[in-house]
């Protein structure tokens, strides 16, 4: 993810991470959660297949002294017994799969994750936060009655997406809650290549 894409998602939950369990998923080195844990997480769990990118993470977590306060498991992040191991619901869950897991075969297992953690997993006034390229994810690949809003970013978007039950809260479509860059609708190159 961008540098540029991960402050405009840090800046539009804001607040909500103060104290939040974060729950990273395709968590690679974990710039996601760790970033969380910066601002004031309560908790974070990584997962991550990859076992050397594993030890990476470990490593990393080791050296910013977060060890207490972030865990690591390697398996498969669309897997709910991955989900496993924080002390209570997530309250964020940071969803960034690489490009290929949206493709036709792989998409109706990152759609399937993501209505489990919606309706099974977050802790009320949750939120999922997808990160995948522009124009790759439509509303209607989500299930009928998921509230999901999109934020665009060069060639890249992020779908919030709200536990069920929760009408409220999730950023508009037309507006920026964060006071950070508008929705681009311009077909404007990435900045440093997309992640």
């Amino acid at each position: 993810m961008l540098d540029r894409v991960r402050e405009a998602m840090f800046s539009t939950l804001g607040s909500g991470i103060e104290g939040a369990r974060v729950l990273d998923l395709f968590a690679g080195t974990g710039s996601l959660g760790l970033e969380a844990l910066s601002r004031g997480a309560a908790e974070a769990l990584f997962v991550e297949r990859d076992p050397r990118v594993v030890r990476l993470l470990g490593d990393n977590l080791r050296e910013l002294g977060e060890e207490d306060r972030g865990r690591v498991r390697t398996g498969d992040a669309l897997d709910p017994r991955s989900w496993r191991g924080l002390a209570e619901a997530p309250l964020v869950v940071f969803l960034d799969p690489p490009y290929p897991f949206l493709d036709d075969e792989r998409r109706a297992r990152v759609f399937a994750a993501i209505e489990a953690l919606r309706t099974e997993w977050l802790a009320p006034g949750g939120r999922i936060v997808f990160h995948c390229p522009r124009r790759k994810v439509d509303a209607h690949h989500f299930a009928e009655g998921c509230a999901a809003h999109e934020r665009v970013y060069g060639n890249s978007a992020l779908w919030y997406i709200e536990p069920a039950g929760d009408a409220e809260g999730a950023p508009s479509p037309d507006e920026d809650p964060a006071g950070g860059d508008p929705i681009d609708d311009g077909d404007r190159a990435p900045e440093g290549g997309d992640a």
